[in-house]
């Protein structure tokens, strides 16, 4: 398992967890949630009360770690758009982990101390379990991703692409450079800008490039557009994200961000 590169490491309390943006991290969380909900539970129920704690138990969720890389993975991104999209699925992800070793901690200790919550009327269960908690996670969560959504909707380019989706291929058109047509292969300079303007000539496709960006609707007889960027020149995966018939799986193409660009006729 390869680590992705560079979004730094920190602390998570005295779990030893790292907050890094890479699939280490995540490995380290998922060994360590075991153990945290049983030190959890230990402690509830006093120092005298034999509770394994192992970080055998994290390795549950092991499996959970699968598709984290290649080019198409959204939590390696190349972009700043795709940088929004991850940075809000790593808040939403280490929020679960803290909420599910919570939830776990507590069924536990209600399992193994029955009584212990019987003095708690159901009232304040079901308005703080279903209510008081949830409420603001919810909205704090939708009020983030509208805000990074509008962001991007606001964002524009001086270049542009053009990409005309049909079954089952891409063709890329670069108005204002002298370069050919291209189909299957994007070509965009790297560290720039660039507003990509997406239709289609027969059904509705859907253009998504997970390492820059987020993804846009190719409809017939309409335009819509998404400015994504490169930081780095390299080659990032393409797909249709929106089923369009039998072709659907192979209407792929591919994203070459280059250090050096044409330079634009008048």
């Amino acid at each position: 398992m390869k680590r992705v590169p560079g979004h730094g490491h920190g602390g998570f309390g005295g779990l030893g967890l790292n907050l890094g943006n890479d699939r280490i991290g995540v490995l380290v969380v998922v060994l360590d949630l075991g153990r945290a909900v049983c030190l959890g539970v230990r402690g509830l129920l006093g120092h005298g009360a034999s509770v394994p704690c192992s970080r055998r138990l994290g390795l549950l969720g092991f499996p959970f770690l699968a598709g984290c890389d290649g080019q198409l993975s959204v939590l390696d991104p190349a972009g700043p758009a795709a940088q929004g999209i991850a940075t809000l699925w790593w808040w939403m992800f280490w929020g679960a982990a803290v909420i599910l070793a919570a939830m776990v901690t507590l069924f536990l200790w209600l399992w193994l101390r029955p009584d212990a919550g019987r003095s708690v009327p159901a009232r304040w269960w079901l308005v703080g379990g279903g209510l008081a908690f949830p409420l603001p996670v919810v909205i704090a969560l939708t009020a983030a991703a509208l805000w990074w959504g509008d962001a991007a909707a606001r964002r524009s380019a001086p270049l542009r692409i053009e990409a005309e989706a049909r079954m089952w291929e891409w063709r890329f058109r670069y108005p204002g450079t002298a370069m050919a047509d291209s189909i299957g292969q994007l070509h965009l300079p790297a560290g720039r800008d660039v507003e990509i303007v997406v239709t289609s000539r027969d059904v509705i496709h859907s253009f998504w490039i997970p390492r820059l960006g987020g993804k846009i609707d190719a409809i017939p007889g309409h335009v819509n557009r998404i400015v994504l960027r490169a930081d780095e020149p390299g080659v990032y995966g393409g797909v249709c994200s929106e089923y369009c018939g039998l072709g659907h799986a192979g209407m792929t193409f591919s994203a070459t961000a280059h250090a050096d660009w044409p330079q634009e006729t008048p």
